[in-house]
């Protein structure tokens, strides 16, 4: 959980006694050290609640066993040395988060493949209601709130699945629905402003990073 995320259980009136690990860290704890610089890196800690790392028994003994040693270490007379050995630990507590998450992922391959069926189904939604005439092309964080994700988990969860990151499975989405129009012969700025770019220029520039050519070089190639 990141600084302002609140958790919890549902309330239905009865006494829950929890039993478990907790670790805090105020970020200072932080403060020139390499991990200040790639905490960021930690995607998880902008998940949702519901999106947490569900661990396997040997993955639990795995951070059962850093906690416990950082709690032998807090046990231990502060030294010049301590908050080095902490941060370290809490490093590799975060690494070990990553690659848990990556196997969670992995594991749950079936419920991935149906998130991207949706995720196409909201896209030809969108498009289909001309949507993009209004609000411009859909945005990750668009698509990541209408199928109930963070959209850092989303966004993670996509570049598992395919490879590559949210923002250019859409632009592919939008590739396809573009050459279809250029091939129809229609201009390319109104293939441009049709699905939702601001400018032509934008939709050119997207075009030739996704496919290696222009928009015009490739209805010249359809001519061959």
């Amino acid at each position: 959980m990141a600084p302002g995320q609140i958790g919890g259980t549902e309330d239905k009136g009865e006494l829950i006694q929890l039993d478990g690990w907790s670790l805090l860290f105020h970020p200072d704890l932080l403060h020139g050290t390499p991990l200040a610089k790639s905490i960021r890196e930690y995607t998880f800690f902008a998940y949702s609640v519901n999106e947490a790392l569900h661990l396997m028994d040997e993955e639990y003994d795995v951070f059962v066993s850093l906690l416990r040693q950082i709690q032998h270490e807090l046990d231990n007379k502060h030294d010049v040395f301590q908050n080095r050995i902490l941060t370290e630990y809490i490093s590799l507590l975060l690494n070990y988060c990553m690659r848990f998450y990556d196997r969670q992922f992995v594991t749950r391959k079936m419920d991935n493949i149906d998130l991207l069926k949706r995720f196409d189904a909201l896209l030809n939604d969108y498009f289909d209601q001309e949507r993009q005439l209004s609000d411009g092309l859909p945005s990750v964080q668009y698509c990541a709130d209408h199928l109930c994700l963070s959209p850092n988990y989303f966004g993670d969860l996509i570049r598992k699945t395919t490879g590559d990151n949210a923002r250019n499975y859409i632009y592919r989405h939008v590739l396809q629905l573009a050459k279809n129009e250029l091939a129809s012969g229609t201009p390319v700025s109104q293939v441009a402003y049709g699905l939702g770019f601001d400018y032509p220029q934008h939709f050119t520039r997207m075009f030739k990073q996704q496919t290696g050519m222009t928009p015009s070089e490739y209805c010249k190639s359809l001519q061959k």
